[in-house]
């Protein structure tokens, strides 16, 4: 259906910072919102950040607001998570995703999202 690939997780020691990207294989990339989610040990998936079809919109969740930053490139099909200040806590495997639908603004639910990536690892040395 679409194929997503992320990449860029690693060992970082706390404070430091991690690049992550997702390359999608849909054609119309452009017209769909993207999200990051993460799945930590014994933990459900949460959300993370996501940007609209247009990324003129931008929605974090309260545990990263200031410290990530999700981006898009529709000239390369990837979306971005730029990751600063990282904490222990911030150790999951991460998930990058795409809406079900076109043209949507606000969307940060998991269940809005119908295309999801095998996830990259990201551990936060304390």
């Amino acid at each position: 259906q679409v194929q997503l690939v992320e990449s860029g997780g690693g060992l970082v020691q706390a404070g430091g910072s991690l690049r992550l990207s997702c390359a999608a294989s849909r054609r119309t990339f452009s017209s769909y919102a993207m999200g990051w989610f993460r799945q930590a040990p014994g933990k459900e998936r949460e959300f993370v950040a996501t940007i609209s079809w247009s990324g003129a919109n931008t929605y974090y969740a309260d545990s990263v607001k200031g410290r990530f930053t999700i981006s898009r490139d529709n000239a390369k099909n990837t979306v971005y998570l730029q990751m600063n200040s990282l904490k222990p806590e911030d150790t999951a495997v991460y998930y990058c995703a795409a809406d079900l639908i076109p043209y949507r603004v606000h969307v940060t639910n998991s269940a809005d999202f119908g295309s999801w990536g095998q996830g990259t690892q990201v551990t936060v040395s304390s």
